[in-house]
């Protein structure tokens, strides 16, 4: 019932905002959100709000995820790149639409969890790797569309490579004043064609892996 209640009314929020994708909404319906935030945070599993995670990070709402997503333009057939697993909702929504996602996080903790969640959902297609979300995935090949979850101080340039013409790098990116908000990247050639967005509760990327988790 919370589930059902919870996901009725983040549809309801989504749709006033413009948000009506039907295939993304249904493959939000099909990603229990409540399993990927913990019993402790059950509750408010599809509030509008940050909730914490381990390793000391946090989960972006449901909405924000959406959000992201839907500028994405995800389609079936697509191979998807998530730089920053966090739960894996991001990752397993996804999923649920592309052919294949690739989620990678510096903490193994978090990939480890969200791996586990993703098999117990039966989502053999999205794979879960400890990874340098500065360098990339190098020797993956190209993909359609890249998502990043971690904020860049300037354009990711060294990003162009990873992905296939025409393909999208949703990243949110801190402008001049400090603020971080989210672009669509599109690659035109060797270079991206950029769009801005609305602004992000994102951190910055930290390049590296984490030692101990």
């Amino acid at each position: 019932m919370l589930e059902k209640e919870g996901f009725a009314a983040l549809v309801l929020r989504l749709r006033s905002e413009g948000v009506a994708d039907t295939r993304l909404l249904t493959a939000m319906e099909q990603t229990p959100r409540t399993l990927f935030v913990g019993p402790s945070h059950g509750d408010h599993a599809y509030d509008d709000r940050l909730l914490p995670i381990d390793c000391g990070g946090f989960a972006e709402s449901a909405d924000m995820v959406a959000r992201v997503l839907n500028l994405a333009k995800l389609d079936k057939g697509q191979r998807v790149l998530d730089v920053g697993t966090g739960s894996g909702f991001l990752a397993g929504v996804a999923g649920r639409i592309a052919e294949r996602v690739l989620t990678i996080d510096r903490y193994k903790t978090l990939t480890h969890l969200a791996q586990q969640r993703f098999a117990h959902l039966g989502l053999t297609n999205v794979v879960a790797r400890q990874g340098d979300g500065l360098v990339g995935v190098p020797g993956e090949g190209t993909f359609d569309r890249i998502v990043v979850t971690a904020a860049f101080d300037s354009l990711p340039r060294q990003y162009v490579d990873f992905l296939v013409t025409d393909g999208i790098l949703i990243a949110p990116i801190k402008d001049k004043d400090g603020v971080t908000r989210l672009s669509r990247l599109t690659k035109v050639g060797s270079r991206f064609e950029r769009e801005d967005f609305f602004e992000v509760p994102y951190l910055p990327l930290i390049g590296g892996l984490a030692a101990a988790i």
